[in-house]
């Protein structure tokens, strides 16, 4: 019987040509472009720009009640949650050696008046003596000094009773505004010393329907805040519940923190049920900038990049946008995937940020089927809320579909004409 001779070369192009089909079906799965990507059609609707920070809610107004004399604490009249009035007693001290000590100043007062009175006495007689040339002028001057230095003791002596008097009356610890208080810090039985500093005695919050936040920005944030900007917030003890208020200051004040720098941002907070407590972590949101009838452009458009196999065209090398930003179309700075993404900073269309200042645009890139293959077009971002972006210009309009994903198919998901194997 003939031997068929062996032939490599045609054993190499069989397993060449097995490769490429494996590649092919692989890679091209036989649906059209329609089928393989995954679409987002635009619209136009509301966009809010927001910039975030954690906060403490507190009261606008929190009184610290101390004392200005050394004493221990003879009796409490309020408890923590009280409502208190102007005026009102909320404590006493005890005043036994400051009671002996006002009533030692005023028995020093009445020796003080009667060595007046015998000074005015002899002062007169020595007048008279002097009339009658029985004394010199020298014994005059005399007792006139002695009258003069008698009336100066008198008024040190009134001085020192008027202060004993009045740390005797600072052993009774009256509320100098109304409101509630929020803190005790004291017990019955305690003694405070007020040597160098006044003790805090109690915390009164004056009103709990008006409530404040204060919240840590970051520098880099801190440009777009402005006075008057509406605010939501969400606290922990009430999750499902949005609440709001408004910017009401921007301290200038910075904080350094680890070379991180934040300003403190205080909101302020209607409070009518008062719900909210002193001390709760306030999660607030910003909103900077806003455009009610804004072209939105969903953010995975501006990532995702079709394979280059579908014919897809390439994007325009990148241009300085205005305000001298290197932005571009295609893959940017990331490389394909990555794309030119909003900016922070815009104004949805307006024209101007808030504050009237220059706006500074970015460029993107996204890709539409044109005649079957993915086409780049390149557009002018403007604010962002992280999940979409509104476009201010570029040839996109309400109606328009974007690539946002590759769509999954029966073999796997298969994403920009890789290949995923399965291991068993």
């Amino acid at each position: 019987m003939k031997k068929i001779p062996f032939k490599p070369f045609a054993l190499l192009l069989a397993i060449g040509a097995l490769a490429g089909g494996a590649y092919v079906w692989f890679t091209h799965d036989g649906r059209t472009p329609e089928e393989r990507y995954k679409f987002a059609e635009l619209a136009t609707g509301e966009i809010r720009q927001t910039v975030s920070a954690n906060g403490t809610l507190n009261p606008v107004t929190l009184v610290n009640v101390g004392t200005q004399v050394s004493a221990s604490v003879k009796a409490l009249y309020v408890d923590f949650n009280d409502e208190v009035k102007a005026g009102q007693i909320l404590a006493e001290l005890d005043d036994a050696m400051l009671a002996a000590q006002a009533r030692q100043s005023k028995a020093n007062l009445m020796s003080a008046n009667a060595t007046l009175d015998l000074a005015l006495a002899n002062a007169d007689r020595m007048q008279t003596l002097f009339a009658q040339e029985y004394v010199s002028r020298q014994e005059v001057d005399q007792s006139v000094q002695a009258l003069k230095s008698a009336q100066a003791q008198v008024r040190q002596v009134e001085a020192q009773a008027d202060k004993d008097a009045a740390n005797l009356g600072y052993t009774v610890i009256r509320s100098p505004v109304s409101g509630v208080v929020v803190d005790r810090q004291v017990d019955v039985g305690q003694t405070v010393a007020a040597s160098f500093q006044t003790p805090t005695l109690f915390k009164i919050a004056q009103d709990l329907s008006q409530m404040q936040i204060d919240s840590a920005f970051a520098e880099a944030d801190v440009g777009n805040i402005k006075v008057g900007q509406r605010v939501t917030f969400t606290v922990d003890a009430f999750p499902d519940r949005n609440f709001r208020g408004k910017v009401r200051q921007v301290r200038l004040n910075p904080t350094t923190t680890s070379n991180v720098v934040t300003y403190n941002v205080v909101v302020g907070v209607d409070n009518p049920e008062q719900i909210l407590l002193p001390g709760m972590t306030a999660y607030v949101n910003i909103t900077v900038a806003q455009n009610d009838d804004a072209l939105l452009l969903p953010n995975a458009a501006l990532r995702f990049r079709p394979s280059a196999e579908d014919g897809a065209a390439p994007a325009e090398k990148p241009r300085s946008a205005p305000g001298g930003v290197l932005s571009g179309a295609g893959g940017g700075m990331g490389g394909p995937g990555m794309g030119g993404g909003p900016r922070r900073n815009g104004n949805g269309g307006q024209g101007r940020p808030p504050g009237g200042a220059t706006e500074n645009q970015s460029k993107g890139t996204v890709y539409v089927l044109r005649e079957g293959k993915p086409t780049a077009m390149i557009v002018t971002l403007g604010i962002t809320d992280n999940r979409n972006t509104a476009v201010i210009g570029g040839e996109l309009k309400a109606g328009d579909k974007v690539m946002v994903g590759i769509a999954e198919t029966g073999k796997g998901a298969a994403s920009g004409g890789s290949m995923q194997f399965r291991a068993f």
